[in-house]
């Protein structure tokens, strides 16, 4: 296969950052292969499921003209002499790893064989493409390898993995097969697509919808190359001794079934570059080039207590693809316009985040941004689209509510329309009347892949926590419909496309006949549609906030790890921001009594919770109402802006804004949580910094990098880069070694506190900065621009927590109602 390579090699160039782990092929909670221990070489290591276990997953390279073996990627060298008659195992010279969005490339250089000659430079170029334009692109479960070589001399490559890809336990039995078509002559010429052979690996006794360790089991992996490679099946040390003594495979598959680690059988293709065999090529540097696809298939792919019972979810993709076969095939063939639209998406977000921030900042949104997606299964129909996210490693509950909360930033920024998806089953479920509580739930389910509800109630208890998220979000969602703040990258230009999708002629409203996702309404009358069909749900949660909000009892808050607490500051803010929204969810689906009830409520909450969670000496907001002397990260602050209350009403519509003196009575600036409090804790939070970023609270030193981002983002610009440049810092320097946590301790070697957390699609929060200066049409962040006027205030931080213990003086009043 042919095409423009070298463009692919650089469009991962530009990381700089050295985090402990990098994705490789990150597409769903299944598919999710990482390369661990990512500041080393990548031959000193295996590569790793998210959870940290071994992945079979290894590559080499072969100089015959030499007698040299290179390791590339996990550790073949564990099957094969070091010395041999016939070959040497050398090493080649790594020259590093760069990533972005969707893309990682591993980058070689391998010496010539004769003396002075120019050294050969392979890339390993990974690719788990994002594609906002196209739903039925994201939903496939599948990536690309491709390996480019470029040099004057023959070089030969292998690649292999192992049954560890299709189960978490090494005593399972796996079989295996390898698709070969025989294609006739209209087939080899039709739109000139690459033919493929596909290895098709899954357990002789597969599981439906269990998991063991993490790992599915159930599911088919099908592992595809050019059917020109060469391949053979067989016990992992035979195959890879012969590749080097011989450079090449022997067409042959072993059919002897059997457990994961007996006699480890592996499924591997090989290729010849032919570099330096013409006399043309003696004098030139030559490219070339294979490409490689993985795909775990399963169908269902969870199930879920929908309105009309317990059901079977069939993939997103199902609706336009007849058989595996089919998809497999074409998502071979479509790598050209994938590769477009990922490129699309990662060069956007490169320019947004390093405008935004930095390049720290860039590097830190494209590390993200797989780790989202790869929480996540597409399902529903095109139609009736279905977002499913598992809550990776905390405990595996099914689509958390206050997971999804902290991931979606992410979500309004790349495509809103996901969002909706995400919530879609949330709303469902509890519209048909199957959860009892008067609060919104938790989650769908005690473990992914099974949403089986909670009809009993009891699932965790965080009820001002997941009301107040689900408000948030619903409002940003139906703000972004309002602004029409889809970006972009959800359009694609029709030169950049050239696979047509058979299937697509079902779907005329939904996708174009390239699969590109069409049809899709904004606008007022979008926003009001979506939000009147759960109305009951939104004001039956405000109602529960009315309630409890303002003086929350005691209770857990998303940090669950850090205990339950009663009067919690920042989770009463959430609770009465939430109530804020439902004034505006109300006043846009026209219901005008219910909008004036709650904006009047609101506000007279956050006058109360100005007195009840701000210091003596308004220095900073208490962790607790009660608790004096604490401190707290009240990144809940964040949605005020997001969902445009902090945008003046007047006079900043005629194009001004009050700094300094304020106006007179009747020249009200209707701010909802007045400058003041942002000021507050920006300065606050520049004066609590660590090394490695901003503590959660007063009571440990860990903190979560996803409200850091949340925090950051309504903070002077000095105050944000602080907080990115240790942020950044700790990415470098963590010796955490999984995919990125959030919650990490700031001092000492910036490692994992209790619990320990990987792979969470939390990191969503890291899009906070990118979302907000999108929402509002542009206002939100504008409007955050006073905060810029002054630098940071000096506080001397133990003074003020002892001036919020002292005795109270005589004209202070106790809160007595607290």
């Amino acid at each position: 296969m042919r095409f423009e390579f070298l463009a692919l090699a650089a469009l991962a160039s530009a990381s700089t950052l050295t985090p402990p782990v990098v994705p490789l092929i990150v597409r769903n909670p299944y598919l999710s292969t990482w390369l661990g221990s990512a500041r080393k070489a990548p031959w000193e290591e295996w590569p790793i499921f998210w959870t940290g276990s071994h992945i079979g997953f290894s590559a080499m390279a072969s100089v015959p003209s030499a007698g040299k073996v290179y390791p590339l990627l996990g550790r073949p060298q564990d099957s094969i002499a070091s010395s041999h008659r016939k070959y040497n195992v050398t090493f080649p010279d790594y020259l590093g790893t760069h990533f972005d969005a969707s893309t990682t490339n591993l980058t070689y250089s391998i010496p010539a064989p004769s003396l002075g000659g120019t050294p050969l430079r392979l890339t390993l170029s990974f690719l788990s493409p994002i594609t906002p334009s196209s739903t039925l692109r994201q939903s496939v479960p599948a990536a690309y390898l491709t390996v480019i070589v470029e040099g004057d001399f023959d070089i030969d490559f292998y690649i292999d993995l192992n049954g560890e890809w299709v189960s978490g336990n090494r005593g399972n039995e796996i079989r295996w097969e390898l698709l070969e078509r025989d294609y006739s002559e209209l087939e080899r010429d039709a739109r000139a697509q690459t033919h493929i052979k596909t290895w098709k690996i899954a357990r002789s006794n597969e599981e439906l919808l269990t998991e063991w360790a993490d790992h599915a089991e159930w599911g088919t992996l099908h592992f595809s190359g050019p059917s020109d490679a060469s391949h053979q099946a067989g016990t992992s040390a035979i195959l890879r001794q012969q590749f080097s003594n011989t450079g090449s495979l022997k067409n042959h598959v072993d059919t002897s079934f059997r457990r994961i680690m007996e006699e480890e059988p592996v499924f591997a293709f090989s290729k010849s570059f032919k570099l330096g065999s013409s006399s043309a090529s003696r004098s030139s540097k030559q490219e070339d080039s294979i490409q490689f696809t993985f795909a775990l298939v399963q169908d269902p792919v969870v199930q879920f207590a929908s309105a009309r019972g317990l059901t079977y979810m069939r993939p997103f993709w199902a609706s336009y693809f007849s058989s595996p076969d089919e998809l497999i095939r074409y998502h071979y063939n479509d790598f050209e316009t994938a590769n477009v639209l990922a490129k699309n998406y990662s060069d956007t977000l490169a320019k947004d985040a390093f405008a935004s921030g930095s390049q720290d900042y860039q590097d830190i949104a494209a590390l993200s941004a797989r780790q989202v997606l790869g929480a996540t299964q597409f399902s529903g129909t095109p139609d009736s689209p279905i977002l499913f996210l598992k809550e990776i490693s905390s405990n595996g509950n099914f689509q958390t509510v206050d997971v999804i909360f902290p991931a979606f930033p992410f979500f309004l920024y790349t495509n809103p329309r996901w969002l909706a998806y995400l919530l879609e089953p949330l709303l469902e479920h509890q519209l048909s009347g199957q959860y009892p509580n008067d609060y919104s739930m938790h989650d769908l389910g005690y473990h992914f892949p099974n949403a089986t509800g909670h009809a009993d109630g009891r699932d965790e208890y965080m009820p001002v926590e997941e009301c107040g998220n689900m408000l948030i979000m619903g409002l940003a969602l139906a703000n972004a419909f309002r602004y029409d703040t889809d970006p972009a990258f959800t359009s694609a230009s029709a030169d950049s496309l050239a696979n047509v999708v058979e299937g697509s002629r079902v779907w005329p409203d939904h996708v174009d006949a390239f699969g590109i996702d069409a049809g899709i309404m904004t606008g007022p009358a979008a926003a009001k549609k979506w939000l009147s069909r759960s109305y009951k749900l939104w004001k039956q949660w405000t109602g529960y906030l009315v309630r409890e909000s303002l003086i929350p009892h005691n209770q857990l808050c998303t940090d669950d790890f850090a205990g339950w607490l009663a009067n919690q500051t920042n989770l009463a803010l959430k609770g009465i921001i939430g109530v804020k929204a439902m004034g505006e969810i109300a006043g846009i689906v026209g219901q005008a009594d219910d909008a004036k009830y709650y904006e009047k409520v609101a506000n007279e909450y956050i006058e109360k919770w100005q007195d009840y969670g701000v210091s003596r000496d308004q220095t900073h907001a208490k962790l607790a109402y009660t608790w004096y002397g604490s401190w707290t990260t009240i990144y809940n602050l964040y949605a005020d802006s997001l969902l445009c209350f902090h945008i003046p009403k007047t006079p900043a519509s005629k194009g001004f804004r009050w700094f300094g003196q304020k106006p007179l009575a009747g020249g009200s600036t209707s701010l909802f949580i007045p400058d003041k409090v942002y000021k507050m804790q920006s300065d606050w939070y520049y004066a609590v910094l660590q090394r490695y970023g901003l503590p959660l609270d007063s009571r440990h030193l860990y903190t979560k990098s996803d409200w850091e981002f949340f925090a950051a983002a309504v903070t002077s610009q000095g105050t944000r880069k602080a907080i990115l440049d240790t942020i950044a810092l700790w990415v470098n320097e963590t010796v955490t070694d999984r995919p990125l946590t959030d919650l990490y301790d700031t001092e000492g070697q910036g490692g994992f506190p209790d619990p320990t957390f990987m792979a969470r699609p939390v990191v969503g929060g890291h899009f906070s900065f990118l979302a907000l200066e999108r929402a509002c049409g542009g206002k939100a962040i504008e409007a955050l621009r006073f905060l810029d006027e002054q630098p940071p205030a000096e506080i001397n931080i133990e003074q003020a927590l002892l001036a919020d213990t002292a005795p109270l003086e005589e004209d202070e009043e106790p809160m007595a109602d607290l």
